[in-house]
């Protein structure tokens, strides 16, 4: 590592510009459109119509070549919005009501906003950088506003970058990067080749066809199965999520030529791609750090690996979910494992967002718990140009740096994006500050390099990845059991049980796993006094606090009222030979 840069700032001041000036420019082109949203639309509208803006609005930086014209790049961005149907599309809807259409333009108008300069700082595309992200804060009136806010840096009226921001209904990741290698080509003179993905309008009836539908209902099934089975939170531990906030987390960047050779040579010696190795690698040290025995991730990345929208300017942003088990001896047998694992996520990435949370309350509430999308690794290494901030000269031949940029609003625990395997490995980590000091953060990055070189010598044995890595797990107290594949503390479901039951005596205790079960039960007795309180009301009350609750909070399976507590309340057998009053599940469904 080089530790000089470990904990320097990669924001930017902005430096002060001579002039502002607003350029309008008309495109005509194609055919005015009409029809339903698409999945991913719906997914990322959902969101725009909830989040704060500058966390779903996304942004890019362009950068143009020496000699381009103004009216050079302003050309290249009509041709772009003639081009590509998602940059005419809006989102006509009601207020109060998510939009359930979309229209594409036949013509129109959009904006460039020009600063020019009379210098850019010392680190140019840093400071572009903060003109984009800057450019996200407000909400797009999906309704009406063109998807894509741009702002033209200049020196001396010589053009040097585009910086914008797109609203998430029109473009993701992938999108931006089709755009962004299509603009360069278009100032470099070359003429584009024809489209071959579809557009959005004809992507949703593609999704709305008999075997679009039946993708969309597996997708859901597998989902169930993971929210039904799986851990509900990643970093169940007793400094782990704080209740009802997000984090705010800096980001932090991984520059290694070590960690490029070695993915290299450990997917030479286990034969499978590099990509397959990485997220093995990503996913063992995440289960190892968490202390658990699979590992939970997103990988929002994944629905541009078929031609038919493999280059679409829309926004497929759909979480492929991950569920990987880790328990196998060594690592080579987890790649093997992870191929698969990753291909099923992958097929079951496309879905109606609207049943999928319909899903996620439906079954959190019959389980009794929250799903947490703790853990996110979005790998854009292989997108065909690279995102904002990766073209980032070599600084020196260190083999390895890690820098410290800007905080972000956290809605998960632990994001990672790789931009880049080759000839460094490049990957940025947001790690909530709750969960991981500044030191920790840094030491996931470096052990992650350091299993890759160990996996590149030979098979790792997973036992063995707190010396290899040198990442601990996560330390909890005896108390803590897991029930139902979750880490649970029973004093926590103890005080968060009693809250909602409106501070009525409670005692949670560990029943001993039965004959077909591997994990102990939870029972809850509640003393309710004179209360017409029942077992399901108990739940439905413990249900609706368990989203803030904090860590290790699950529903118990069993709910046992009694009148009155006994002498000594901090025994359980004293409240199991109490006299029941009622009992139940509160569960409408077993897991």
């Amino acid at each position: 590592m080089n530790s000089a840069a470990a904990g320097k700032d990669t924001m930017h001041p902005s430096p002060p510009h001579t002039t502002t000036t607003t350029v309008t420019v008309a495109y005509k082109g194609g055919a005015e459109r009409r029809g339903p949203i698409t999945m991913g639309q719906a997914n990322m509208i959902r969101c725009i119509l909830r989040d704060d803006p500058t966390h779903i609005n996304i942004h890019d930086v362009w950068p143009v070549p020496e000699g381009a014209t103004v009216a050079a790049v302003t050309d290249a961005l009509r041709a772009l919005a003639v081009r590509h149907e998602g940059l005419r599309t809006t989102f006509p809807h009601p207020p109060e009501a998510a939009p359930v259409d979309q229209v594409v333009a036949a013509e129109g108008t959009f904006t460039v906003t020009v600063l020019d300069h009379a210098g850019l700082p010392a680190d140019p595309a840093g400071y572009a950088e903060s003109v984009a992200r800057a450019a996200r804060a407000g909400r797009f009136a999906l309704e009406r506003e063109f998807p894509m806010r741009t702002t033209l840096l200049t020196v001396a009226g010589q053009p040097a970058y585009v910086a914008l921001a797109f609203s998430h209904a029109v473009a993701d990741g992938s999108a931006m990067a089709i755009l962004r290698e299509e603009f360069a080509e278009l100032l470099a003179g070359k003429e584009l080749p024809g489209l071959t993905s579809l557009p959005p309008v004809d992507l949703a009836a593609v999704e709305a066809s008999p075997a679009g539908l039946r993708k969309s209902e597996a997708s859901l099934r597998y989902w169930e199965r993971i929210l039904r089975t799986g851990p509900q939170e990643m970093f169940a531990e007793p400094r782990g999520r704080r209740p009802g906030t997000d984090e705010e987390a800096r980001q932090l960047t991984l520059r290694s030529r070590r960690g490029g050779r070695a993915l290299a040579g450990a997917a030479r010696r286990t034969g499978h791609p590099e990509a397959t190795v990485l997220m093995a690698a990503w996913c063992a040290l995440v289960a190892h750090r968490a202390g658990q025995d699979s590992c939970v991730t997103a990988v929002p990345s994944a629905n541009r690996f078929n031609a038919r929208v493999a280059r679409s300017v829309t926004t497929t942003s759909q979480d492929a979910l991950l569920h990987l088990d880790v328990r196998v001896p060594a690592f080579d047998a987890l790649v093997a494992r992870t191929w698969g694992a990753v291909l099923n996520a992958y097929r079951h990435s496309q879905f109606d967002s609207v049943r999928l949370w319909e899903m996620i309350d439906r079954v959190t509430a019959e389980r009794g718990s929250h799903f947490g999308r703790d853990v996110v690794f979005n790998d854009v290494s292989a997108l065909p140009a690279p995102l904002l901030g990766t073209d980032a000269e070599d600084r020196d031949d260190a083999g390895q740096e890690l820098t410290w940029g800007p905080p972000q609003t956290l809605p998960t625990r632990l994001l990672a994006f790789t931009y880049r395997t080759a000839p460094r490995l490049h990957i940025s980590l947001w790690a909530a500050p709750t969960l991981f000091t500044p030191e920790e953060a840094e030491g996931f990055l470096s052990g992650l390099v350091l299993l890759l070189e160990a996996a590149a010598a030979g098979d790792v044995p997973l036992e063995a990845l707190s010396e290899v890595t040198g990442v601990r797990p996560a330390e909890r107290g005896s108390d803590w059991l897991r029930v139902d594949g979750c880490w649970v503390s029973p004093e926590a479901v103890r005080e968060t049980l009693g809250r909602a039951v409106g501070g009525l005596p409670v005692r949670v205790a560990e029943e001993p796993a039965g004959a077909s079960d591997t994990d102990p039960h939870l029972t809850a007795y509640i003393a309710r006094g004179g209360t017409p309180l029942t077992p399901e009301e108990a739940h439905r009350a413990l249900t609706a606090l368990i989203p803030a609750a904090g860590s290790g909070v699950l529903a118990p399976h069993r709910y046992v009222l009694v009148e009155n507590p006994p002498t000594e309340p901090d025994r359980s057998d004293a409240w199991r030979r109490l006299e029941i009053i009622e009992e139940g599940t509160g569960r409408s469904r077993q897991v």
